[in-house]
């Protein structure tokens, strides 16, 4: 398996569908360097292509989930020289490139679960709002952090939170930048679930993780692929596309044997994608 600088992969149970993704620079917060924009859709292309995993757990190494973007990398954005125009093209193919590495979690089939702790700020929040369900403890904390530093939040966070937590919501998080609790981020919807100990949460998040992976994955990942598909469409779009996805995937083993099993009182076994 590839080694990576700024994550790590980690299989915790033997012949388990379930693949762990860690952030892994813990002495600097899981503070997303280069090296993370290159290897992050680099591990999850791995771990999608990977027909022994169905669903990937993405958290944090060490105290943190991640503190946003290393500064240190952003020392050279306004260091421009020569020609202006030149500089703003470079500048915008530089932001687009590290877009794609954010929304490669939507690109994964496979759905990819956010397991929050500690500090999720800028940057972190950009990741967790591309993941397909978020959780974390009641002692996280968040924050768009972007205003602070004089950046208009430019990877996504913006684009995907309203849908998330509501237009004004979002708009009051992204302007004033406030640091928020997990708690406050279960009542806007930023979460599905908090829970009291990171412990408890590994092991919770764990569980429904394994939920989902022992699921048809052919269900699942058309589930992702239809919800994602859907926030661009109208209604009458949406059952369209639903209606031509299943047209090709109900033709599979899949149907028969969850209906198989659920006659015979057993659990269901399907085949790796």
């Amino acid at each position: 398996m590839e080694h990576f600088k700024a994550l790590e992969i980690v299989q915790k149970t033997p012949n388990s569908r379930v693949s762990h993704l860690y952030l892994n620079r813990p002495s600097h917060g899981n503070a997303l360097s280069p090296d993370f924009f290159s290897e992050f859709p680099r591990a999850l292309a791995t771990l999608d292509q990977n027909p022994d995993v169905n669903v990937i757990v993405l958290s944090g190494a060490g105290k943190h989930f991640c503190s946003g973007i290393d500064l240190s990398s952003l020392g050279s954005v306004n260091s421009h020289s020569g020609d202006r125009g030149r500089s703003g093209e470079k500048l915008r193919r530089d932001i687009k490139f590290l877009q794609d590495s954010v929304t490669a979690v939507e690109r994964c089939r496979k759905p990819v679960i956010a397991s929050v702790h500690g500090g999720c700020i800028g940057g972190g929040v950009d990741i967790v709002t591309a993941c397909d369900i978020r959780f974390c403890t009641e002692d996280a904390f968040f924050s768009v952090k972007e205003v602070d530093l004089a950046i208009t939040a430019d990877l996504g966070t913006l684009q995907r939170l309203p849908a998330i937590v509501g237009y004004g919501n979002a708009m009051e998080l992204a302007l004033t930048g406030r640091r928020f609790s997990g708690s406050e981020a279960k009542e806007l919807g930023l979460v599905s679930k908090t829970f009291s100990s990171k412990g408890e949460m590994d092991k919770k998040v764990g569980l429904i993780a394994e939920g989902i992976a022992a699921k048809s994955p052919l269900a699942v990942t058309g589930t992702k692929a239809v919800l994602q598909r859907s926030r661009d469409l109208s209604l009458e779009q949406g059952l369209d596309y639903v209606a031509t996805w299943n047209s090709a995937m109900l033709v599979g083993d899949d149907l028969t044997e969850a209906v198989s099993a659920h006659t015979q009182k057993r659990e269901p076994v399907f085949a790796k994608l």
